[in-house]
């Protein structure tokens, strides 16, 4: 999603990434992106979460007036409201 934020940039759109892979999102560089310490596919934050949803919104909006240089990574300041792990092949 990176490399298309950066191929939108040069067409003179603005963006932001919000991602939950900070080593990806480092070596891909997008112009801006907002890391959040939260499981694959839960960006926004929890289902039925309102509140946090909008603050990361919010949030990633706010970069794009201020991000200091192409490439900026901003951590938002929450963690996911349990624990979570990564395990291949485990069904839920």
């Amino acid at each position: 999603m990176g490399l298309v934020c950066r191929l939108l940039e040069e067409r003179g759109i603005a963006t932001v990434y919000v991602a939950t892979g900070r080593d990806l999102t480092m070596l891909v560089k997008p112009p801006r992106a907002l890391f959040v310490n939260h499981p694959m596919g839960n960006n926004f934050g929890p289902a039925g979460d309102v509140e946090m949803q909008a603050d990361i919104l919010r949030t990633a909006l706010a970069l794009i007036y201020s991000a200091e240089q192409g490439g900026d990574l901003v951590d938002y300041p929450s963690d996911w409201p349990e624990t979570f792990r990564f395990a291949p092949g485990a069904s839920a």
